[in-house]
């Protein structure tokens, strides 16, 4: 038995294989990761309606705190735990951990960006002139770039592969390893950020 055909004996039998579909918690886990993604979103546009600093200072810090906190995990343990781990067994890491973070990440990096920005110019901190603040559109173009041009392609990619007749195992582990460390990067630019955050709460 190949390494493809036992993956896909234990996501759901040679039936699956054959029809070439998605393991069926794919479903249940991307509709999850919908319904929390939708949290962030909602609860700044509350803050921003109620007109309330103390509201949106706490969306901003917990969105970015989990944020930065996922990143590490994924850069500091994940990348180590995964690289201890055969290409089957990554694989179904990658099955999981995919449709799972698949809408949660990219709402909580947009709304801390965007809260953060709403914050600045309420504190009347947002000057294009400074170099912190250039400093910081930098390093969130970059955290942008990363997310929606390479993240969120790969978590894609990873879908389309595995809803083949007989999935490329080790493209996918590739393609979820190349997510994990590049996680690790992101949350190194996110500890810049909070410096950033830092100076400018306190000059």
């Amino acid at each position: 038995m190949t390494g493809a055909t036992r993956v896909a004996a234990q996501s759901g039998g040679p039936e699956q294989a054959r029809a070439g579909t998605l393991p069926p918690y794919t479903g249940r886990l991307l509709r999850w990761s919908f319904a929390v993604a939708v949290v962030p979103p909602i609860a700044l546009i509350v803050a921003l309606a109620a007109k309330s600093l103390y509201l949106l200072t706490f969306v901003h810090v917990i969105c970015g705190g989990t944020w930065t906190g996922f990143d590490l995990f994924m850069g500091l343990v994940m990348a180590w735990v995964m690289r201890s781990l055969e290409i089957p067994a990554r694989v179904e890491v990658a099955k999981r951990l995919t449709p799972t973070t698949f809408f949660i990440l990219p709402s909580l990096a947009a709304v801390a960006v965007t809260s953060g920005i709403y914050l600045a110019q309420t504190e009347g901190k947002f000057d294009l002139g400074s170099p912190w603040i250039i400093g910081a559109g930098i390093v969130v173009l970059i955290l942008v770039v990363q997310g929606f041009g390479i993240f969120m392609p790969n978590g894609v990619r990873i879908f389309i592969e595995l809803a083949k007749h007989q999935p490329d195992t080790a493209k996918i582990a590739r393609l979820n390893m190349t997510n994990i460390r590049l996680a690790g990067v992101q949350a190194a630019l996110q500890v810049l950020i909070i410096l950033i955050m830092a100076h400018l709460a306190v000059f």
